[in-house]
Formats: structure tokens, C-alpha cells, sequence
């Protein structure tokens, strides 16, 4: 028997091998662009929300879309999906309009909230789903891989938080769709659905999809993402693999252990040359600083002896920090 994940991953309805379906062909020539930004804005009124935004999505690409609230997120998403249209620029979805790559069946969505009927079973929203796709696969399947089948004959109105969001990535993935767009996914849900949820869109990616999420998670776009994207204030101020942005932010985390006999006097700490951050607490000494190896001779020269050393690149979050907070200064002079 196929399994849930295989039906919904690498078969269509006729059961033809899906692997590498991102890259099929429309009048005879292969899509290598799923979606483009060109220099695309968004006004409203006076209040410029997106500010001359470019970028593309290609086939098979997992890319995590960060920034605050504010940022201009859900503006971009709203214009990608065609709900909202942008004052200025262009957007396309497979060389289209966004409307017709849905019309198509092309785009599967999920929305933070919103978008479920209160007085239906879990399996009628999703069988009503799988029904209308144009290439909607069996309901039981969806459900399976979703991992909802035991809540199929619960009423939407009666789920938590948690089990609502997955119900909203089985309407997302009802069908063979080519890209799925997932804002704030894992939103209510425990540390084990947060890790099954990302098990299946892995899966998804594998088979071709291209996969664009927004979260505020910063550890699952550092384990899940090929490529993230980062809005601040409007501009896209970023757009690398995880590795290229925490490198931008060019920041490292020392850390180590100091003792009275080890020598020296731990309030020359402060003076340490690059030092950006600096927390003591008891024995242990935490720095971050733009300069490790400056930062580290002059820790021997000021007769400190560490113990434990490590030094390590920070990791997303702080990179993430860093470099809004570089936009918000540049801004400023």
C-alpha cells in the first residue's frame, strides 16, 4: 500500500513519478524562476510599507522570510499571492500573474489564521480542499501526512491552537501544488509537532516544491532554510544561506572560565579591544566581539589565563540582530 507521504509527495493522480516536477515545462521550454520581485513597492497612503524589493524563487528552494513585525512580511506575501497589488514594480509566479498560477492549482497556502469554517469536520474542510485543487490528492492521504487523521471527525471549531495550524497545512498541501507558502507555520504548536511538521515539509522540498516560510523561529530557519531573506522597515536588507548572513554580521562568541589564581584582574575585561557584549557570572565570562583573535591577544597580554576556551560564530538570531540594527544606523546618518 503507498504510503501518506509517498501519495502526497511523489505521485500525481494518475500516479506518475512527481520527482522533479518543479521543472516542468510550459511551451516547450523548462520554469527555472517560481516567483520574482522586480522592483516591486507598497504604499498605503502616505506610509510606504515595501520599498523597491527584488528577488527570485527557484525550483526546490526552502528560503525563510525573516524580519520584525512591521517589516513588511505579510505585506510581500498578501502582493505574492496576489491579495494585494503592488504601487509599483512587478510580481509574477511560473512567468504568470500571481491569480493565475493559483487558478492553476500551483500555490498552496498557509495562512497564520483565518481561513476555517467553524461548523464542519476536519475531514469534510479537508476533503472540500482536496475536491476543488485541480490536482487534489485523496483526502485520507493528506490527512495521514499531515498528521490529523485521529481528528478527522472533529469539529474545526472545537481544536487547539496547535492542531489548527496543521489542519491549515493540509489545506496548504490538499494538492500537487509547485510552491507552498507558509506564514508563521509552527505557531501554537510543542517541540515535537514543530519537529514532525518539519520532517514533512522536508519531504516536500526533496520531492521539488519550492517552499517559502515566514517565521519568527530563528533556529528553524537556521536548520531548515536553504535561503533567507530578510526585510527591515520595508527594504530587503539581506538574502543568503544562513552561513552568508551570520558571516555578515561578523560576529564571535568567546567564552571561558576565570579564577582568582588564574592572574590578572577581571575588570580589565571591559576594556578588551571589539568587544560588543560582555557578561560575567560567577567564574564564567561570555563575550561577543567583531575582533576574536584581537580580543583574545589582549587577554593574555592583560595576564589572564582562561580556562574551558571556545570560540564559536554566533548564531542566526544574533546575526539577525546585528545586522537590523546596522540598517537602523545607516538609516539614521
Amino acid at each position: 500500500m503507498t504510503t501518506s507521504t509517498e501519495a502526497a509527495v511523489n505521485q500525481d493522480s494518475t500516479g506518475a513519478d512527481r520527482k522533479g516536477f518543479a521543472a516542468r515545462e510550459a511551451n516547450g521550454r523548462p520554469h527555472t524562476e517560481v516567483a520574482a520581485f522586480r522592483n516591486v513597492s507598497k504604499d498605503f497612503g502616505s506610509v510606504r510599507a515595501v520599498h523597491g524589493s527584488t528577488f527570485t524563487l527557484h525550483p526546490g528552494e526552502t528560503v525563510a522570510f525573516l524580519g520584525p513585525n512591521g517589516a513588511g512580511k505579510s505585506t510581500s506575501i498578501d502582493m505574492l499571492l496576489g491579495l494585494k497589488d503592488p504601487s509599483a514594480g512587478q510580481v509574477t509566479l511560473f512567468g504568470g500573474t500571481p491569480r493565475q498560477a493559483i487558478m492553476g492549482g500551483r500555490v498552496g497556502v498557509m495562512l497564520q489564521s483565518g481561513g476555517l469554517l467553524p461548523e464542519v469536520t476536519v475531514r469534510e474542510l479537508v476533503g472540500f480542499a482536496c475536491k476543488v485543487h485541480p490536482r487534489g490528492y485523496a483526502v485520507d492521504d493528506v490527512l495521514k501526512t499531515a498528521q490529523i487523521l485521529d481528528l478527522a471527525d472533529r469539529r474545526v471549531d472545537k481544536l487547539s491552537g496547535g492542531q489548527e495550524q496543521r489542519v491549515r497545512f493540509a489545506l496548504a498541501t490538499a494538492g500537487d501544488s509547485d510552491l507552498i507558502v507558509l506564514d508563521e507555520p509552527t505557531t501554537g504548536m510543542d517541540v515535537t509537532a514543530r519537529q514532525a511538521f518539519w520532517s514533512v515539509m522536508k519531504a516536500q522540498a526533496d520531492a521539488g516544491r519550492t517552499i517559502l516560510f515566514a517565521t519568527h523561529y530563528l533556529e528553524e530557519a537556521d536548520a531548515i532554510a536553504d535561503r533567507v531573506l530578510v526585510m527591515h522597515k520595508g527594504r530587503l536588507i539581506a538574502d543568503g544561506t544562513a552561513a552568508e548572513i551570520k558571516a555578515r554580521a561578523g560576529q564571535r562568541r568567546i567564552s571561558f572560565d576565570l579564577h582568582p589564581q588564574d592572574g590578572g584582574d577581571a575588570s580589565t575585561l571591559n576594556a578588551l579591544p571589539g568587544i560588543t557584549a560582555l557578561d560575567v557570572s560567577g567564574h564564567t565570562v561570555r563575550i561577543s566581539t567583531s575582533d576574536a583573535d584581537a580580543t583574545m591577544a589582549a587577554v593574555y597580554r592583560a595576564g589572564l589565563y582562561p580556562r574551558g576556551l571556545e570560540v564559536t560564530g554566533v548564531g542566526l538570531e544574533q546575526a539577525f540582530i546585528t545586522i537590523t540594527a546596522e540598517a537602523t544606523a545607516a538609516e539614521g546618518n
